[in-house]
């Protein structure tokens, strides 16, 4: 026999249900993307990798500094975390101001850059740019060229910013190199679909067999990587900002599902979509909390 639900039964279920989505929503909107800080570590086993060359990479994506999603004193607490996981290495994946519909008040990039400054690491910090450092760099767009206000502030900084170049690094005697791809949609906002990204600009930087590792804002570009690039790290999609069950429904349709989030392995060639911190057109986070990436390479515990 169905028994029916009495009036009162009823409108319990329904304060339950809403105090349950005013929780939930107040976990996305004020908890997650400002208090929540993770550490997510990968220990690919790389099919091109020198044997006997253990590297420890911090990779910090999407910052997107703003009022008050992410302050100073936020910056701040990201940049000690990432210190104190000792890294050899520290990768600026790109995405350094936040956009306007999340932005309460503006941070002056020259001020996130004197706080990303204090980042440490033996084989120094270096940086890629995303399609927010062009696209809240009005005279960069009116001009259709750089250098954009983020690379100058950074590299102001001592942080040498790389748009299809790379850099050969040596840790223990053994060395590889680190290349950065210029930014795919630097002015897409302007509906412009140019992309600056130049691959085989990029590789003839590498003039020797070292291994190599590809700094890419968005990870979309991956099926262009070639096998030269023993690994690919991307930011860009933050996860989808909203995950559950892991999938991120809200950016179906905008990013190619297979690389929003996570270590991605097509054949010989590996991809690490971080996250990132900071957030983008909604002020919400849930699912996938804000992190710093750890990549671990040459370690006993590779996967």
């Amino acid at each position: 026999m169905l028994i029916l639900p009495n009036r009162r039964q009823v409108l319990a279920g329904l304060s339950a249900s809403t105090l349950a989505a005013g929780a939930t929503g107040t976990y996305a909107f004020a908890v997650e993307p400002r208090f929540r800080l993770d550490v997510t570590r990968y220990a690919p086993r790389l099919a091109s990798w020198t044997p006997g060359l253990t590297l420890r990479i911090a990779a910090i994506a999407d910052v997107h500094v703003c009022e008050p999603w992410m302050p100073l004193d936020r910056v701040a607490e990201i940049v000690d975390a990432t210190n104190a996981l000792k890294p050899d290495l520290v990768v600026l994946l790109g995405d350094y101001p936040a956009g306007r519909r999340v932005t309460w008040k503006p941070i002056a990039l020259s001020d996130f850059a004197r706080v990303a400054e204090g980042l440490r690491a033996p084989l120094g910090v270096h940086a890629i740019l995303g399609n927010h450092d062009w696209w809240e760099d009005e005279a960069a767009l009116d001009a259709r060229k750089g250098p954009v206000v983020a690379r100058r502030v950074l590299e102001a900084r001592g942080i040498p910013v790389m748009e299809n170049d790379a850099v050969r690094l040596v840790k223990d005697g053994r060395p590889f190199w680190l290349a950065g791809l210029a930014d795919q949609q630097p002015f897409w906002i302007r509906r412009d679909r140019r992309s600056l990204a130049d691959i085989p600009r990029t590789l003839a930087k590498i003039s020797d067999d070292a291994p190599a590792i590809l700094m890419a804002h968005e990870p979309e570009i991956f099926p262009k990587v070639p096998e030269r690039f023993a690994l690919t790290l991307a930011g860009h999609t933050h996860g989808g900002q909203i995950r559950i069950f892991g999938h991120s429904p809200f950016v179906a349709g905008y990013h190619d599902p297979r690389y929003i989030y996570g270590h991605v392995i097509e054949g010989r060639r590996q991809l690490i979509v971080s996250g990132g911190l900071g957030v983008s057109n909604v002020a919400v986070r849930f699912g996938v909390p804000p992190e710093i990436v750890l990549v671990e390479l040459g370690t006993a515990h590779q996967a």
